[in-house]
């Protein structure tokens, strides 16, 4: 391996977690492709929160969201730049991030349906493919933002502040007790609301175990593993 495919700390690229600049390359086209595409759609993923903003900001006028939509891709642009301003670019890095979540969608897929069963869940999208596309796009980076950025990764955090863990043991008991509820919170969104599915135990389970390897992912390899992961894995279900 040449010295180009290790990072600066040394690690090779394949086995280091995704950075922020990493995030934002291989999440940024995931954002843009959801947000240009779901305006044309009667439906939107439920985590989304910035849509109806972004229309109500362009006053529901059609070129002026798109245009929104472009500058916030264009700010993330700008502070990729910045962030990258005196490292190298390896785009390898970025081919192996993108192979790596390709790899756990299929992996998560197999363990799944070993430890539940069989479970179809999503199998095709009512308004085609173009519109799985685009909701697996939104479901991989909205999802992954809410479920496990803010409610696995900044709930650790805040119970961290309330119950100081000392020791080892307890710390990782707290670790695996809040990833496994907050699994469990992600597979119970998907049966709430007029969009969500009716209750069975078995997708749930399915889902729970999706979850948790979801926050796995996120924890040990970052955000972009995740989000690709996530979204693979819908396109598998709903396109093709």
């Amino acid at each position: 391996m040449s010295a180009r495919a290790f990072g600066s700390d040394g690690a090779p690229e394949v086995v280091r977690p995704s950075d922020a600049w990493c995030d934002l390359v291989l999440t940024l086209p995931m954002f843009i492709g959801y947000h240009l595409g779901v305006i044309f759609l009667p439906v939107r993923n439920a985590a989304d929160v910035v849509t109806r903003e972004l229309v109500a900001l362009a006053d529901h006028d059609m070129a002026a969201y798109g245009a929104l939509t472009l500058a916030i891709g264009g700010t993330f642009a700008i502070l990729l730049i910045l962030a990258g301003r005196g490292h190298a670019l390896r785009w390898s890095r970025f081919g192996w991030m993108a192979a790596e979540g390709i790899f756990y969608a299929v992996a998560m897929r197999v363990v799944a349906n070993y430890v539940v069963g069989r479970v179809f869940l999503a199998e095709g999208f009512p308004q085609g493919a173009f519109a799985g596309l685009v909701m697996s796009f939104g479901a991989g980076f909205y999802e992954e933002l809410a479920f496990r950025v803010l409610l696995f990764g900044a709930g650790l955090k805040l119970i961290a502040v309330f119950f100081p863990l000392v020791s080892g043991p307890r710390r990782a008991v707290a670790w695996i007790g809040w990833a496994l509820v907050s699994a469990g919170i992600f597979s119970a969104w998907h049966y709430v609301g007029a969009l969500g599915d009716p209750f069975d135990a078995r997708s749930f389970l399915f889902r729970w175990v999706c979850g948790a390897v979801f926050v796995v992912i996120y924890a040990f390899r970052g955000f972009a593993p995740a989000v690709w992961t996530h979204a693979v894995y819908d396109i598998w279900a709903m396109v093709l």
